[in-house]
């Protein structure tokens, strides 16, 4: 079940670092630089046999996701590659094989399989990228070890609240 919650952050980890930049004919959808705040929703969270409390963990590492603030400064947003960050798939050695890749005109349109810990999922993202916001929504189905099919649903939001905060003093 640990390999299961692993695949299930994969969709998190992707999204908050790919969704930057949109390639299309009028140029990119660029994020504006400053910072940053995510808020992590768990839509729909199915898995067989999974004990409610495992269940209830999942949500709270969900939600303990949300409210995150990232700091992102000129250069990063200007590096910012969601095609190339989408290509690497999950850390761990695993990797995304992507049947469709549509980044344009500040819509995201994405669907492909991957595979992380020997474990492979069915994964698509739909949103909308904008200077100042996006909205993405994860979806992840696949088999559990137990048998049976799991699917999770997570629409993360970022939205930018000004300039990046100056780092706190301890």
């Amino acid at each position: 079940m640990k390999k299961f919650m692993t695949i299930a952050a994969l969709g998190v980890a992707l999204t908050v670092a790919g969704c930057g930049k949109s390639e299309n004919a009028s140029g990119p959808v660029k994020r504006e630089a400053g910072n940053w705040k995510t808020d992590v929703k768990l839509v729909k969270f199915e898995v067989p046999g999974m004990p409610a409390e495992m269940k209830d963990g999942m949500a709270k590492m969900m939600e303990g996701a949300s409210g995150m603030d990232q700091c992102f400064t000129k250069e990063q947003v200007d590096k910012e590659d969601i095609a190339a960050e989408l290509a690497k798939g999950p850390g761990n050695g695993g990797e995304c094989k992507w049947s469709k890749k549509n980044i344009a005109g500040g819509k995201i349109d994405i669907a492909g399989t991957c595979t992380a810990n020997g474990q492979t999922v069915d994964m698509a993202m739909n949103g909308t990228m904008e200077a100042k916001k996006t909205d993405v929504t994860v979806t992840t189905k696949g088999k559990v070890p137990t048998g049976g099919d799991m699917e999770m649903v997570m629409q993360m939001t970022s939205t930018h609240t000004g300039p990046c905060k100056a780092p706190a003093t301890t």
